[in-house]
């Protein structure tokens, strides 16, 4: 799954690379879950909360506060969590690199996965309006490259720019054409961030990075 990503290029140079109207927002360089990031809809960059909100029922049949729901399997896309945004809220994510953990329990460090060059790149997401946190985007996962299966089963899903108008405008069945692995070659930074640290210094006000992403 993935919990952190990040994103180092200026908003005015993703936006030329996307070729739609900037956005003026106050985002932060790497991106957790319930956190604000940049996302391409509508022909414009936009800045959206990542997670779809889900409150489940506590001890008292009250609902909880709302977690963020991050991670999109691609073989559930078609379900009743998804299905209406799949079908017509499709979004990209403009990143520099995910991370996933590695390590002993305690001692997790960040690896972090890019394409070669140190370029942006766009992963596939979805997006809605939420009565809780505004708009909201949640990043779609398939089956992990070789390169990637080390750290985890699943991977987001990395389009090529020959498909991101399909993924944004095209029918349900091309898009979910082209939920499949990433078949280029990635570049790999087994850093030594330990996984937990927050370099703003600020608390998330959801899962933090020790937990599990929330996926459905």
């Amino acid at each position: 799954m993935c919990n952190l990503y990040k994103m180092r290029h200026p908003a005015d140079e993703v936006a030329g690379l996307f070729r739609v109207a900037p956005v003026t927002a106050n985002v932060p360089a790497e991106v957790y879950p319930g956190y604000p990031g940049l996302v391409v809809s509508g022909g414009h960059l936009r800045a959206m909360t990542w997670g779809f909100p889900l409150a489940l029922a506590g001890g008292s049949g009250r609902p909880r506060k709302p977690r963020p729901v991050n991670n999109a399997r691609s073989d559930k896309l078609l379900g009743a969590f998804w299905h209406d945004s799949f079908r017509h809220r499709r979004c990209l994510i403009p990143a520099s690199a995910w991370a996933e953990a590695e390590g002993e329990p305690g001692r997790m460090t960040r690896t972090w996965y890019a394409l070669p060059g140190d370029r942006p790149f766009a992963l596939a997401g979805l997006w809605r309006d939420t009565a809780e946190w505004g708009a909201a985007y949640s990043m779609v996962m398939v089956d992990a490259a070789a390169q990637v299966a080390e750290s985890h089963d699943r991977m987001p899903l990395v389009l090529s720019p020959e498909d991101w108008a399909t993924w944004l405008d095209g029918d349900a069945a091309a898009a979910l054409a082209l939920c499949r692995t990433y078949p280029g070659r990635l570049e790999i930074d087994r850093s030594r961030e330990p996984w937990a640290a927050r370099r703003s210094g600020r608390t998330p006000p959801t899962a933090g990075l020790g937990e599990t992403p929330r996926l459905l």
